[in-house]
């Protein structure tokens, strides 16, 4: 159980538990136009213009996680948050 945990968690890098992480840039910007899409109430073009940023700055997040995660549980998250955007598109 142990080593499952070790190999999930752990980073590569520091050998150090990594759950969450400082926030960067691709998520900022998704905060920052999920809440305007929010909160703003934007329509026609300025609407779409944030709802697009949103949805490119979180593909953004997600597969960067997918290719540079720390850890497979960074790795799994970013694919399960792309997979979920797309998924959204439809619905």
């Amino acid at each position: 159980m142990r080593r499952a945990f070790d190999w999930m968690f752990r980073s590569r890098d520091t050998g150090k538990v990594v759950l969450i992480q400082p926030l960067n840039i691709p998520l900022g910007i998704f905060f920052v136009a999920a809440a305007l899409r929010r909160f703003a109430g934007l329509e026609g073009t300025a609407g779409t213009a944030i709802e697009v940023i949103a949805f490119v700055s979180l593909m953004w997040w997600a597969v960067d996680e997918i290719l540079r995660g720390v850890n497979p549980f960074r790795r799994l998250l970013g694919a399960t948050v792309a997979g979920l955007t797309i998924i959204g598109l439809f619905m």
